[in-house]
């Protein structure tokens, strides 16, 4: 399985943002934060903001906020707003493969992989992935 450059960069800048999410944080300090070429974290930010994933203002007091609270946002989510479909097989979905003879077996292994990363990645929120004392944080936040 292949993890994109895209879905990573998407998840380190969500979680720069799920830091302190009344904040709003420009792409150029969550590049510089992570690490991450800013060209490229400006493109995946939009894709980002597309899938409701975060949201944006512009002006002096502009720059990027979470599109829902850290603890709805999945890794999934990340996966399919970045990259679409989970696995592909060169290029093409899952769902509709089938082999003759003595492969006929082999497409349901591959969508039992994607399955059950779907299941790890569907289970695995922002949140979770935050420091402990960051997510305790933000669970008092939700609950005041």
């Amino acid at each position: 399985m292949h993890i994109s450059a895209k879905a990573d960069y998407a998840t380190r800048a969500l979680l720069e943002l799920a830091r302190e999410p009344g904040r709003p944080l420009t792409c150029e300090a969550i590049a510089s934060s992570q690490q991450i070429p800013f060209r490229f974290l400006k493109s995946v930010v939009g894709e980002l903001r597309r899938a409701g994933l975060v949201r944006s203002q512009r002006g002096c007091e502009g720059g990027y906020w979470l599109g829902r609270p850290a603890d709805e946002i999945t890794l999934l989510d990340v996966a399919h707003a970045v990259d679409g479909e989970l696995i592909t097989l060169r290029g093409e979905p899952l769902h509709g493969l089938d082999y003759p003879g003595p492969a006929a077996g082999l497409p349901s292994v591959w969508r039992r992989i994607e399955a059950d990363a779907a299941a790890v990645l569907s289970g695995t929120t922002l949140t979770a992935l935050l420091p402990k004392e960051v997510g305790e944080q933000l669970n008092r936040k939700g609950a005041a």
